[in-house]
């Protein structure tokens, strides 16, 4: 027979007191990891309802700008064809070059002049030469500061637009709504703060990575709003859900969730939801109101170019960009171009029918939104950037048509308005417009641009995640362009 007596103990005893302090050192770890020895304290350190991760904060330092709109041309417009002025090419259409060009073909030495099909003129007291297929906005060049020798790190559209929205080419990063949204918060709690509109061709490729919040909380992603027809879905409450009743449901959300805030350590994914809530039933009372268009004068609607089928959805959604940053919206991107090929800027067969189609579609309703913004003292609060995610090359893609391939060597983008100096060009391509040779610009400086005129130090702005400050402009610090702020 087993003897289970150990120097006078019973097995029972011998455990406890030789070995069962490990698995309570253990325990103790797991029960505080859940936040079981915070709940008592919380509660008596007047825990607040929740936090709202959207509520506003203080900008780094005094901003230019309050709220930005994003003109998005899908697809990679050319700059050599718009507004990047190259003489040099004229007479010389279908000459073989010696030029060094990267894009969907691969590397090449040589190629194929592709000579502009329309004819460039100055506007403005600046004298900035535009083609002629921007007729309105050329009247408004002493209003922009053109940066003609933007790069990029792609020359693909998927990883090029993700660098364009995001700062890296690779998915998984928030775009730079999310990061407004994150780093001010929003200035009108029945709206959200980061909203995107398509084009009712299709989205773009690589679809909602272009305006996700990525390893940030999902409060911080875009809102997307429709192109044709209710631009936000669901807004109408159901007839047997009225508003008290509404209200009412939201409340005892908001009791149940703050139980739970006082009980756990990270309440960070519950005040996001909590903040969802909020900003659904929010919506439901007030966003109506501020996507009626029919609110809008004859002669506004007629600025936009509403009057006419061909820029009636571009116009559309220009003025819904002007009503949403007026009522406190921080960031609003429009796409021009989705799908593929001609649906969006992609000129990769014949340039003169493609980009007659997307600037003609685009071209009254920019220049209206600049003149809108401009007449209701709005424009030096609000900060607009026009580009896609690269240009075109000054040669052709194949051996014959006037199709163009990507460029992100050197290719053209522009901003207006909140505090960026008009009338001003920055930088240059050579003399084809093949690659920038002078004041090189890249994404990230434009991007840390945008964060500078909206309040934000872009080098101090981070999320820590991974174990590393993540920043929307990378590890090494990166200067705004202050060539271009007035």
């Amino acid at each position: 027979m087993t003897n289970h007596n150990f120097c006078g103990r019973t097995r029972r005893e011998f455990l406890w007191q030789t070995g069962a302090g490990f698995t309570g050192t253990a325990l103790t770890a797991m029960l505080s990891q859940d936040g079981f020895f915070n709940s008592t304290a919380h509660a008596a350190e007047g825990l607040p309802e929740f936090v709202n991760p959207l509520a506003p904060k203080d900008p780094h330092h005094d901003a230019d700008a309050t709220a930005c709109i994003f003109l998005y041309m899908y697809g990679g417009p050319s700059q050599v064809d718009t507004f990047d002025y190259k003489p040099d090419m004229m007479g010389r259409d279908n000459q073989t070059v010696q030029v060094k060009t990267f894009g969907r073909g691969g590397h090449r030495n040589e190629g194929r002049i592709v000579e502009p099909r329309w004819k460039f003129k100055q506007y403005g007291e600046c004298g900035k030469w535009v083609s002629d297929l921007f007729p309105h906005l050329a009247e408004k060049v002493d209003d922009i500061a053109f940066i003609h020798s933007m790069t990029a790190d792609s020359p693909i559209h998927g990883s090029a637009m993700l660098m364009m929205n995001s700062g890296k080419i690779l998915s998984g990063s928030p775009c730079i709504g999310s990061w407004l949204n994150y780093g001010l918060g929003t200035m009108n709690e029945n709206l959200p703060g980061f909203v995107v509109m398509l084009d009712p061709r299709g989205g773009p490729i690589s679809g909602p990575k272009n305006w996700s919040s990525g390893y940030m909380p999902a409060s911080y992603q875009a809102t997307v709003m429709r192109s044709q027809g209710n631009p936000i879905l669901d807004l109408a409450p159901p007839a047997e859900l009225g508003t008290k009743a509404q209200r009412e449901l939201l409340n005892t959300l908001r009791e149940y969730n703050t139980e739970h805030l006082k009980s756990r350590h990270d309440n960070s994914n519950l005040a996001a939801r909590i903040a969802s809530y909020e900003l659904a039933f929010n919506m439901q009372a007030h966003a109506p109101e501020a996507v009626d268009i029919a609110q809008e004068t004859t002669a506004t609607q007629t600025l936009y170019g509403l009057d006419d089928p061909k820029t009636a959805t571009f116009g559309r959604q220009c003025l819904l960009a002007r009503r949403l940053v007026e009522r406190g919206v921080r960031f609003v991107q429009i796409y021009s171009g989705g799908a593929h090929n001609d649906d969006n800027w992609d000129a990769h067969s014949d340039m003169e029918f493609n980009h007659n189609l997307h600037a003609g579609e685009t071209d009254k309703p920019i220049a209206g939104l600049l003149a809108d913004l401009k007449q209701r003292g709005l424009l030096s609060k609000t900060l607009i950037v026009w580009g896609g995610e690269f240009g075109r090359q000054p040669t052709a893609e194949y051996a014959k048509g006037t199709g163009r391939d990507h460029n992100s060597y050197g290719f053209t983008t522009w901003m207006a308005g909140g505090g960026i100096k008009g009338g001003v060009s920055y930088g240059q391509t050579d003399e084809l417009g093949s690659a920038a040779v002078q004041n090189r610009a890249h994404v990230k400086q434009m991007h840390a641009t945008i964060l500078h005129q909206m309040g934000l130090d872009p080098n101090r702005l981070s999320y820590f995640f991974s174990g590393l400050d993540q920043k929307l402009v990378g590890v090494e610090e990166v200067e705004p362009l202050h060539e271009i702020i007035a």
